[in-house]
């Protein structure tokens, strides 16, 4: 049970480790994305490889990709394109923008206007942008990978809780231990572009692959206690105190279908309350907004997701 769930997941831990020191740390929340049709935020400070690593997946997932870097006077129509008069058709004509791409790589998107981050809101939950009254359809496997800066950095704009609440998990990277830096550092510390030469080296995952891993999850069970648990999660989180809003009906979802993936990759028949556990702080984290209270306080979301977890009673 779950053979190709567990070997999508070495085979992206192994294309991965090409270029980026340390990935395996992120692989299993990039997994779980990929098979879900997920987006990913991936955010730290300057510096930490997360635009290398948002590439890195990119070429491995293979297909169409583009980038865009966010900008303050970075506008929607940059993104999502435009109409231009053509002189051979005599008639506007729209020219799409670099949002319709199979793999968008939003690079610190939390620097781009509340404008143009809202822009995003259609093509992350719909796989579809409307321009001048009419639907464009965008790639059946549509990705969004955004990397972010910690919201007090200057120069950046915090995230819409719409927009939060559409990326499925959030990977939180951190300074690399003493041991991964040094490989960084001899493996990249010369003066040619060795990134970008171990970017060419990397094979792209095979798309039967990731259809035959989400067929397994498909299989596997979910009980009904396992719901409730979900369920008692979110109610907890809507009334904390420390919160002024807490996991939606979407962020539930995304809760129970990240731990069923959790299940498959060690290889389960079913999902356990410890599948919920392994996978709640990259889900829960981002879309749970702290009271400004809490906030000065020195309160994390990652403190408010251990608290859930530790206070909601586990179904036996």
């Amino acid at each position: 049970m779950s053979a190709s769930i567990r070997q999508l997941e070495d085979l992206l831990a192994r294309e991965l480790g090409r270029v980026v020191i340390g990935a395996h740390t992120s692989v299993r929340a990039l997994t779980v994305a990929l098979v879900a049709r997920g987006h990913v935020l991936v955010q730290g400070v300057p510096g930490l490889g997360k635009t290398l690593l948002a590439k890195a997946l990119a070429c491995a997932l293979g297909g169409e990709f583009k980038r865009i870097q966010g900008t303050a006077d970075l506008m929607p129509s940059d993104i999502i394109g435009v109409h231009v008069f053509d002189e051979a058709q005599r008639a506007f004509v729209f020219r799409p923008g670099p949002l319709f791409a199979d793999v968008v790589l939003v690079d610190e998107i939390n620097r781009a206007g509340p404008k143009t981050q809202s822009a995003l809101l259609e093509a992350m939950e719909e796989r579809q942008v409307s321009v001048e009254r009419a639907a464009w359809q965008l790639p059946a496997d549509f990705l969004v990978i955004a990397t972010q800066n910690p919201r007090d950095f200057e120069g950046t704009y915090p995230l819409p809780e719409s927009q939060l609440d559409r990326f499925m998990l959030r990977i939180d990277m951190d300074y690399p231990a003493r041991e991964a830096e040094a490989d960084i550092l001899a493996r990249y510390g010369g003066v040619l572009a060795a990134g970008q030469e171990a970017l060419g080296q990397i094979t792209v995952l095979g798309r039967a692959l990731i259809g035959e891993a989400r067929a397994e999850v498909e299989r596997i069970h979910v009980a009904g206690a396992l719901v409730s648990y979900v369920l008692d999660l979110a109610h907890a989180s809507r009334e904390h105190a420390r919160l002024t809003l807490g996991l939606s009906t979407r962020g539930a979802l995304a809760l129970l279908k990240a731990g069923r993936i959790a299940a498959g990759l060690r290889g389960g028949d079913f999902v356990t309350p410890d599948d919920i556990k392994e996978v709640a702080v990259s889900v829960m984290a981002h879309r749970l907004v702290l009271t400004p209270e809490a906030a000065l306080e020195g309160v994390t979301d990652l403190d408010v997701v251990h608290g859930l977890l530790s206070a909601t009673p586990v179904p036996r």
